[in-house]
């Protein structure tokens, strides 16, 4: 079978790499051809637009970084939207705004394509051992056909719904529990260290009581301040937060948390910590105090 892939940064190559290794045929394209050399000598071919790419399979995943790359390679006279043919689906990885979903899932449907929404969760390592847990959400026979191509990239599917941005809403909702805990890390590791106590003996205790790998690996990556390589950018992560707060307004639901945390990002970012990882959101409140 053929796979369409376009996206090739941190998450999307390690998961295009898998594909290759389940035997699937794949077509990619990139924004930034240079990046496409590692796929193309394991036996991806090269596409030179996303219309180009999509035509040869019928069927291909986005993995890009925000709503205006996704529309870069969607819409336009090279884009996905025209290379599609009648029941070609395309799976968005993304996490994207509900609103855009929305859009695609409309658009798709008026050329009798598909739009899947597949939203991934975990971070690059994550990406590369195929140990992703998905959100999937979109018409109910465009699922069925796209879950053998997901069970080689995740551990675990999660079906939502039959409407791909009802995928986008959880997505948005699970990053945000991830930004107001580290939020809160941050908060209290700071608080324990001018008590004099190291914050990793501190995470002992949480990860003793609570017992959740999120807080484990993250705590760590801030007690031990890996930033660099980044897993998750603080500049997506802002991102992410804002589509929590974009989508909390358009239901009329308050998201005071939300505000504090674009806040302490935003002053980050502002600071030059754009490129670190975002469990950096640290140093922000460090230097805010």
């Amino acid at each position: 079978m053929k796979v369409s892939f376009i996206g090739l940064g941190n998450m999307g190559l390690p998961m295009a790499q898998n594909l290759l290794k389940a035997g699937y045929e794949l077509v990619i394209f990139n924004r930034t051809p240079e990046k496409v050399e590692p796929l193309m000598k394991q036996g991806a071919r090269y596409a030179k637009t996303p219309l180009e790419a999509v035509k040869e399979s019928n069927l291909v995943i986005t993995m890009l970084s925000d709503d205006a790359a996704l529309k870069e390679v969607v819409e336009g006279p090279d884009g996905v939207l025209n290379g599609l043919s009648e029941n070609g689906i395309h799976i968005s990885a993304s996490t994207i705004s509900v609103d855009l979903a929305r859009k695609l899932s409309v658009s798709h449907a008026e050329r009798k394509q598909h739009f899947v929404s597949a939203t991934v969760m975990g971070r690059p390592d994550a990406a590369k051992e195929a140990k992703l847990r998905i959100i999937l959400a979109g018409p109910e026979q465009a699922r069925q056909r796209v879950l053998p191509v997901l069970t080689v990239l995740g551990q675990e599917i999660v079906e939502i719904g039959d409407h791909g941005e009802e995928g986008n809403v959880v997505k948005i909702g699970v990053n945000f529990l991830i930004a107001s805990m580290l939020e809160a890390l941050s908060e209290v590791q700071l608080m324990v260290e001018k008590h004099g106590i190291d914050s990793s003996r501190f995470m002992n205790v949480v990860n003793a009581l609570f017992q959740s790998p999120i807080y484990q690996n993250y705590g760590a990556i801030m007690s031990e301040q890996r930033f660099e390589p980044a897993g998750f950018k603080m500049k997506l992560g802002l991102k992410d937060v804002a589509l929590a707060i974009e989508a909390a307004k358009s239901v009329q639901t308050p998201l005071p948390l939300g505000q504090l945390i674009h806040h302490h990002l935003s002053e980050g970012i502002a600071n030059g910590y754009g490129e670190l990882d975002w469990t950096a959101l640290i140093r922000c409140l460090e230097h805010s105090s």
